[in-house]
């Protein structure tokens, strides 16, 4: 599945007892893709050995400062694998058009960003 910018997720709740990209204050909150990257090794399997590690989308994810801390006008971007993302129930795909959640197009479509890999939290 890709997800497709303007798409609601849900970060994982999980609390792994490995290695993982996931920040703890992301865990089980709600952002909107903002861009989907190339597929990139997961840090979890690469930490702990694994011989063929997967490989993901990673995408970019953006959140309110709000929704994380109570507090702020200001938006919190994070790059994230595939595997740590799920779709907000009652949301397509994305992928029958460019629009948002609001049917307008909101004009950033990713395309102009830089693909030099995942990218340390913004």
């Amino acid at each position: 599945m890709t997800l497709r910018p303007g798409t609601r997720v849900w970060t994982s709740s999980a609390d792994p007892d490995h290695h993982t990209r996931l920040p703890r204050y992301l865990r089980g909150q709600v952002g909107e893709i903002v861009y989907a990257g190339r597929e990139w090794p997961l840090p979890d399997d690469v930490a702990r050995g694994v011989a063929a590690p997967r490989a993901e989308v990673v995408y970019t994810v953006r959140f309110a400062a709000a929704g994380l801390w109570g507090t702020g006008r200001h938006t919190v971007l994070a790059d994230l694998w595939a595997s740590y993302l799920e779709q907000a129930d009652g949301q397509d795909d994305g992928e029958d058009g460019e629009d948002g959640e609001d049917g307008e197009d909101d004009g950033d479509d990713g395309e102009d960003a830089e693909d030099d890999g995942p990218q340390e939290e913004r």
